[in-house]
């Protein structure tokens, strides 16, 4: 049963880290504040909210301290700096959202909760890493310290290079009878932060983290479907989804169908290192049973859920 009330916010890493920052905790205590007073009418609108967010600025960073102390302090791996993410992140949202709701007089507890994600060992993207984290860097500086790390590096979209990393399709979230249980007692979950952290399960059901980053939008698409969630909505950048997008023909998208979307995609209308992802999760929220998805920018998230604003896609 899909509660029409219910919704699944899926905050960009960039989001509450944007690449403009010097990275300060006050910094981005002061960015998420201002991005949790979009949801102050969304709650007065009557809905209840599960909250997810990316993590790539941030795990990058983490890993790159990780490599620049690594001389003097044991560097952690991949699966614990992703933790290190959840929990930083988690709390800073969980602290902002409860200071902003009691602003407003709305007495509703935040609750962040370190979520672990399955994914299959066997999974080709640990042989084809794809997913950007961190800042960027210059070409020369990007071949050196792959030199020095042996990590992978790709030019992202102009902007410089970044490293790249492993990013497995989830396929279970085993925290969600908690996140479950949080909304049964009320309180507004932050949950499968920076996609969760990636974990394989063993022959005898005992589980270990890997080395990689679940794109957080996929993960929102299966927790959106395991809490019943009306709508998941991934936030972004843009209003709407365009087609031809950047070109003199762009257009922009008020709803598609999944079939649509599905051929949209295959035309190479919503490419792997922009749109492709969210409508991909949109895509797999639908076949698992979802009413739809929403994509567009925080500050037109009410008029979306009301349907005057983002892209919709429904089945």
């Amino acid at each position: 049963m899909f509660d029409p009330k219910l919704i699944v916010v899926a905050f960009g890493g960039n989001a509450v880290y944007p690449p403009t920052i010097k990275g300060t905790a006050d910094e981005q205590l002061a960015i998420m504040a201002e991005a949790c007073e979009h949801l102050v009418s969304v709650f007065r609108a009557g809905y209840r909210m599960v909250i997810t967010h990316g993590n790539g600025p941030v795990v990058g960073n983490i890993l790159f301290r990780m490599a620049r102390t690594s001389r003097e302090l044991a560097p952690m791996p991949m699966d614990v700096c992703v933790a290190h993410s959840q929990g930083g992140i988690g709390y800073m949202l969980q602290q902002s959202l409860a200071n902003v709701l009691a602003k407003h007089g709305i007495g509703v507890r935040v609750s962040s909760i370190v979520t672990e994600v399955e994914v299959d060992p066997d999974d080709p993207a640990f042989r084809a890493p794809t997913k950007p984290v961190g800042r960027f860097f210059s070409e020369a500086d990007a071949q050196r310290i792959a030199g020095e790390t042996g990590w992978e590096f790709v030019e992202d979209s102009g902007r410089g290079w970044r490293r790249v990393v492993p990013s497995p399709t989830p396929l279970r979230i085993l925290d969600a009878k908690a996140i479950n249980a949080l909304l049964a007692a009320g309180l507004i979950p932050i949950a499968a932060g920076g996609g969760g952290i990636p974990v394989v399960r063993a022959p005898d059901g005992s589980h270990r983290g890997v080395a990689a980053v679940i794109d957080k939008d996929t993960t929102s698409a299966l927790l959106a479907a395991d809490v019943g969630a009306g709508t998941l909505v991934m936030l972004t950048g843009v209003e709407r989804v365009a087609l031809d997008f950047g070109k003199p023909t762009a257009r922009a998208i008020d709803r598609m169908r999944a079939a649509e979307a599905h051929k949209h995609l295959a035309d190479g209308q919503f490419p792997p290192g922009s749109m492709g992802p969210k409508i991909t999760a949109a895509l797999r929220f639908i076949e698992r049973g979802g009413p739809r998805a929403v994509i567009t920018a925080l500050d037109k998230l009410e008029l979306a859920l009301a349907g005057r604003a983002g892209t919709e896609i429904v089945p």
